[in-house]
């Protein structure tokens, strides 16, 4: 029966593969994590067969939430890929889907705008505008860096996340804020959400200040987190336009060649489509 030994400098290999591969710090970090849980229950140092491999996975939904379980068999999967042992592969735990509006998991339209209004009374801009800029947008939270004080007059933002590469679409109302930001707070270069020492906000900065701004509006805590931003563009885009495709390209779901993009009529669409979004209020001329 084949077995494999579990060594410490196998996991510092797999460390720098995926390194090289690119992947985000974060990947990294619960990749290994992962497998370094699976480490912790076969035992470092001891020879590992695939029936206990299989009891790992029982042991896993004992414990942890399908989900997670699933999240953490894929960070498996691919440590074996890197060791070449596809055949030790194991099956994601399959669920039926569930209908996350019906499981009352999505943020609606109106909570939104009760978000940003209370942000706004809090004196907390910089915190509405993250959110209308991720709703406006359908952008990844930690993608937000890419918006720079520098680059926000184009009207687009080249991003590179997940590699693959894309072009973010402002649309005019949010434009004209982020313009009124950047002024206002004299922002000359480099990202206009930041903290105090500078340094551009991250996904735990937000959801922190998120969670609390829900407890103060009084709405539930679990429809509060900057993803859900992201589903409710998703959600208003393809009610009102109907374009699944252009939803695709615009969240980064394909694939996206830069020669594409300016050698079709396909951003002039993103454009027409995105205007269309009237999730943020304009603001006075």
């Amino acid at each position: 029966m084949e077995t494999i030994w579990l060594e410490e400098n196998k996991l510092e290999e797999f460390r720098r593969c995926l390194q090289e591969r690119e992947n985000a710090p974060a990947t990294i970090s619960k990749y290994i994590r992962d497998v370094r849980t699976f480490y912790q229950y076969a035992g470092e140092g001891k020879s590992v067969e695939k029936e206990r491999l299989l009891k790992y996975k029982e042991w896993l939904m004992e414990r942890y939430a399908v989900s997670s379980v699933n999240s953490m068999l894929a960070a498996l999967n691919q440590f074996f890929s890197f060791l070449g042992l596809e055949n030790w592969k194991l099956k994601r735990v399959r669920v039926q889907r569930q209908d996350l509006r019906g499981a009352g998991k999505e943020l609606g339209e109106e909570e939104f705008h009760r978000l940003v209004q209370r942000a706004r009374a809090g004196k907390k801009e910089q915190l509405a505008l993250i959110m209308e800029t991720i709703c406006a947008t359908g952008i990844r939270v930690s993608e937000l860096k890419f918006f720079r004080a520098e680059t926000i007059a184009a009207g687009t933002l080249e991003v590179w996340n997940k590699g693959k590469y894309r072009l973010v679409i402002i649309p005019k109302p949010l434009k004209k804020k982020l313009r009124r930001y950047i002024k206002e707070r004299n922002i000359r270069s480099g990202p206009i959400f930041r903290t105090r020492t500078g340094k551009a906000k991250d996904r735990s900065n937000i959801w922190k200040e998120m969670k609390q701004l829900a407890k103060d509006a009084g709405i539930d805590l679990k429809k509060v987190f900057p993803h859900n931003l992201r589903h409710l563009f998703a959600r208003v885009f393809y009610q009102t336009t109907k374009n699944l495709i252009n939803l695709a390209d615009i969240l980064g779901h394909s694939n996206l060649e830069v020669t594409r993009i300016y050698a079709s009529e396909g951003i002039k669409e993103w454009k027409r489509d995105l205007e269309k979004i009237r999730l943020i209020k304009k603001i006075a001329t």
